[in-house]
């Protein structure tokens, strides 16, 4: 058995949702910046944008259990202390990437900085769901319940902001990114659970054709593997774009700084 090997499939979907994700933010940085306007809390750019986080945070869960299962077959943690804290280091590097584009919003989008975004969710996700990683059908369950859950919180506001992080959404709260706990987590234990199927100590559970080396699965594959620097990466990339593309006050992008 080859605990090397990556699976080319799981590569390629999150290239798309790289592609995905990459097209859905141009879009919003034309709506924000005032170059052209366009829909994004509703309709099409709404459901895509849900659709690329969705698809995202599923194959995190299906991530956690491949790199479980591997982590168990090699032997190389040899006792759930020193597990435990490979999972506990993984999640605060990422949390404290999420803190760093905190602080970078903060200073230039202070009225709608992110304070709870996508990496700070993955970051804590990694670490909350660390107990549950051998637990099959609990995940489901738990999946359904945290998804369940978070869909009703999401019809309320509140007027405290302390638990906006577990998906208690205060009034009045604007931000250019917000994953709290609940529903997301949700999304990353039903990934948990079907990489447990589909991918059983470590090996695929089920037939494909094999595209791997097709150019496209390719450079989509490519993306996949480099989804985190992509992610860091591109939206300055997009804004300069733009700039260079000769919209250089970006919608007046002075308001942004007041």
């Amino acid at each position: 058995m080859d605990l090397k090997k990556r699976f080319w499939e799981i590569d390629v979907l999150r290239g798309l949702a790289i592609v995905m994700m990459v097209s859905y933010h141009f879009l919003f940085d034309l709506n924000y910046f005032g170059v052209y306007s366009l829909e994004i809390s509703s309709g099409f750019l709404w459901l895509l944008a849900r659709i690329t986080a969705s698809i995202f945070l599923f194959l995190v869960g299906v991530s956690l259990s491949l790199s479980h299962s591997r982590t168990l077959l090699n032997g190389a943690y040899q006792n759930e202390r020193n597990m435990l804290f490979k999972y506990l280091k993984r999640g605060l590097k990422i949390f404290i990437l999420g803190l760093l584009i905190t602080l970078a919003t903060w200073l230039f989008i202070p009225h709608e900085f992110i304070v709870f975004g996508v990496l700070h969710f993955i970051g804590i996700a990694i670490i909350l769901e660390y107990p549950f990683l051998n637990r099959k059908y609990l995940n489901l369950l738990l999946g359904v319940i945290f998804l369940g859950i978070g869909i009703i919180l999401a019809q309320f506001t509140f007027s405290f902001p302390w638990f906006l992080w577990l998906g208690l959404q205060p009034t009045g709260f604007i931000t250019v990114d917000y994953f709290p706990l609940l529903p997301w987590l949700g999304v990353v234990s039903l990934g948990i659970f079907a990489g447990g199927i589909l991918y059983k100590n470590y090996q695929r559970m089920f037939s494909i054709p094999d595209f791997s080396s097709h150019i496209f699965m390719r450079f989509l594959s490519l993306l996949g593997r480099h989804s985190l620097i992509i992610y860091l990466i591109h939206q300055p990339i997009l804004i300069l774009v733009l700039y260079l593309l000769g919209i250089q006050d970006l919608g007046n992008i002075s308001h942004l700084m007041n």
